[in-house]
């Protein structure tokens, strides 16, 4: 099993023609709420995507938003470990979507901020913690560490980026982040390699948008080039990547072979509006992955240059 501990919040999404910039006012179009919360929507991923039994810890208020949320994560047969906190609202956010599928997104926790160290259920029988960062700093550490004295392999997705304290990264088995927060982390503007040269925690999974993913784990480099699909709706990808890798991590498979489902999930999810109802069913990833070309050896390579392992391409 694996025990999610993070935000469950409502996304309210308009579509524009662009993201707004400081002090603009652009005209949107569609207006709709959908489920979301990085917690909860690498809950659904795990569960739904990766078929795996999945659990999650959240706090929600005692409002009008909370329902949805919960009835989303019931539907994808996630089990609740829930919080009630009668006096903060369920969180929520605020996004914007622009036609090329970029979003900006601004979080109000409410009752995420609720969650504290006493709420941690017992950890038996799950093989991973999943974590983010909507919750207080000070929680997330608390179940690293918990996790850690247990035995149970912890995987941080540290998002929204911020300085993390030593504690917390001593206890990371797997880091999954973007290059913004790589480098960020890091406190290193070089090139990917060079930031993780950095970051001391044994495997770390770095996101590349329409690029692909590496990871490094235990010294050995690892790449995966994206997949190629139309995005509609890039909300939640990257949650369902973070998903979809720990629930096949779970299942017993290696770096590589989880990268490419993570990697195939995320894409789908790409193609759909919303963060929880982007989720592709397992049998869908499945699907999509026997349709796909072997790897392209060009694009590795480009990828392997872009991550900083080797020096540009000879022209041909």
């Amino acid at each position: 099993m694996i025990l999610v501990a993070g935000s469950a919040n409502m996304d309210f999404v308009v579509r524009a023609a662009h993201i707004p910039s400081p002090g603009e006012t652009v005209l949107g179009r569609d207006f709709k709420t959908y489920p979301g919360g990085k917690g909860a929507n690498q809950a659904v991923a795990a569960a739904r995507a990766g078929g795996v039994p999945t659990h999650m810890l959240l706090a929600l208020g005692a409002d009008a938003h909370a329902e949805p949320l919960e009835a989303s994560l019931r539907e994808a047969l996630v089990k609740l470990h829930l919080v009630r906190v009668p006096d903060q609202t369920t969180g929520c956010a605020f996004i914007c979507v622009s036609d090329d599928a970029e979003n900006a997104i601004t979080v109000a926790p409410g009752a995420n901020l609720s969650l504290q160290p006493r709420h941690l259920p017992p950890l038996v029988g799950f093989s991973h913690l999943m974590l983010q960062l909507e919750t207080p700093l000070a929680t997330v550490t608390a179940y690293a560490q918990a996790a850690r004295r247990q035995g149970v392999t912890v995987v941080l997705n540290p998002a929204p980026a911020q300085a993390l304290p030593a504690p917390l990264l001593e206890a990371v088995d797997i880091l999954i982040v973007n290059e913004g927060e790589l480098a960020a982390l890091a406190g290193h503007q070089g090139s990917i390699a060079q930031c993780l040269e950095r970051i001391h925690v044994p495997t770390v999974v770095v996101t590349l948008g329409h690029h692909g993913c590496c990871a490094r784990s235990h010294g050995v480099f690892f790449l995966q080039e994206a997949f190629d699909v139309t995005p509609v709706d890039t909300t939640g990808a990257g949650d369902t990547f973070c998903g979809s890798l720990v629930a096949a991590l779970h299942l017993g498979a290696d770096i590589p072979l989880a990268l490419r489902m993570a990697s195939a999930a995320g894409a789908l999810a790409c193609t759909r509006p919303g963060a929880q109802s982007s989720i592709p069913q397992a049998a869908e990833v499945t699907a999509f992955l026997a349709q796909q070309p072997p790897p392209n050896p060009a694009r590795i390579t480009a990828l392997r240059y872009l991550c900083g392992l080797t020096g540009p391409a000879s022209p041909r």
